[in-house]
């Protein structure tokens, strides 16, 4: 295998514009993301003009504010504005059509061994509660080949199977599955798919139009670097009559018909601060504008770092890259030459990076794997002497 290249650095000046600590190296955009500056100032200005006269905010400007971010926001993801909500983040995304839907006894909904913890603790608590069955998709890792995704979820779905829960980009693993083609594959069967895209937006190109699926929620204080608390659900034409809030407030019997039931629930459910979602359009525009190429440069110098990155660590611990290129975006997770580890939150080693070496990055045990793992995010703030570092710190420590 020929090593990927790194792309041209333009980090230097890039990272001055995020307030992350110049103390630290920072290789965990992927955990929460990280929010600009100038977006984070766009926030505060939200919230004064929300403080200066809150009734004229919440009952005359808000909902044109929320219409013209969501339109943006839209457009990026490739969606209908009238098929799309703003949600906390992908996990309360994933709740709300879980608990939406009624499932029954002998009903199965089926998952990835590849999945965010928290949702698969949100699957299991449903079917428990309606005497449901989970059945756990057995995904090799490493990992040869998108299709052997495919296969292992068709193999797991049977006359039974209710739901299909899939990441877009795993968390653990740092994979990009081929929801496409799944998607496709189970709706020939009439399964349903509900796609945690918490990672997709800004990692990989979306068009949820085209990808059919029934279900789908994205993170935007991730890739997009919106604040946090700004995600969103999609939810398919035919399939929003069921779906409602985890929190059901005026919306829920409000006489108007200028939009839709789906809106009226999910864009008022209480007093909040909405300042995150309103930042999501010029959060994009900000991402948009670093690089010549927009967007599209954008994805490809993180995806090219993220390669490059994992090739660079992968000969500093004597690994072969456990995933092909075509299913890496701008996470990718490397193996660790020794035992998992059995701390209850954050690995000693994890630990011991940031405090003798000041890189973040985490270090984990994934419970489908006998080993511990290390996974790499990369920014476009990120560049080649970061990783650099990880390995030369890594190898001391190992």
């Amino acid at each position: 295998m020929s090593p990927n290249a790194f792309p041209d650095p333009c980090a230097g000046a890039v990272r001055e514009r995020w307030p992350l600590d110049p103390a630290v190296t920072y290789l965990n955009h992927g955990a929460f993301g990280a929010c600009p500056r100038a977006v984070l100032e766009l926030q505060q200005r939200y919230r004064e003009q929300l403080e200066r006269e809150p009734v004229r905010f919440f009952l005359r400007e808000l909902e044109p504010l929320l219409d013209a971010s969501r339109a943006e926001l839209a457009s990026f993801v490739g969606a209908d504005p009238e098929d799309l909500v703003f949600v906390p983040n992908a996990t309360a995304g994933v709740n709300t059509v879980l608990r939406s839907l009624s499932f029954g006894p002998g009903d199965e909904i089926c998952v990835t061994d590849h999945g965010y913890n928290a949702c698969r603790n949100a699957v299991e608590a449903v079917a428990a509660r309606a005497g449901a069955r989970v059945v756990v998709a057995a995904v090799p890792f490493p990992i040869e080949r998108p299709e052997q995704v495919t296969e292992a979820v068709l193999a797991a779905v049977g006359p039974r199977t209710r739901l299909v829960l899939v990441d877009h980009v795993t968390s653990p693993t740092g994979l990009v599955f081929p929801v496409a083609a799944l998607t496709a594959e189970l709706a020939a069967r009439g399964v349903d798919v509900l796609v945690d895209g918490a990672h997709a937006p800004g990692m990989v190109p979306l068009d949820l139009r085209a990808l059919g699926a029934a279900y789908y929620t994205g993170n935007c204080h991730k890739w997009l670097c919106a604040p946090k608390a700004a995600g969103f659900l999609h939810v398919r034409r035919d399939r929003q009559a069921a779906i409602r809030p985890l929190v059901i407030s005026h919306g829920a019997n409000s006489p108007r018909t200028d939009r839709s039931r789906f809106q009226l629930e999910f864009d008022w459910t209480g007093t909040s601060d909405p300042g995150a979602a309103l930042c999501v359009a010029d959060a994009i525009r900000f991402l948009g504008a670093l690089l010549p190429g927009g967007w599209p440069a954008l994805r490809a110098h993180n995806r090219a770092t993220a390669l490059a990155a994992r090739d660079l660590l992968c000969e500093a611990l004597g690994c072969r890259p456990p995933a092909p290129d075509a299913m890496i975006g701008a996470l990718a997770t490397v193996p660790l030459p020794d035992a998992p580890s059995s701390a209850p939150r954050l690995d000693p080693l994890q630990d011991a990076l940031l405090a003798r070496w000041g890189i973040e990055v985490p270090v984990f045990a994934w419970p489908a794997s006998p080993r511990r793992w290390l996974r790499i995010s990369a920014q476009v703030y990120n560049e080649r002497p970061d990783y650099e570092r990880l390995a030369t710190a890594l190898a001391a420590l190992l």
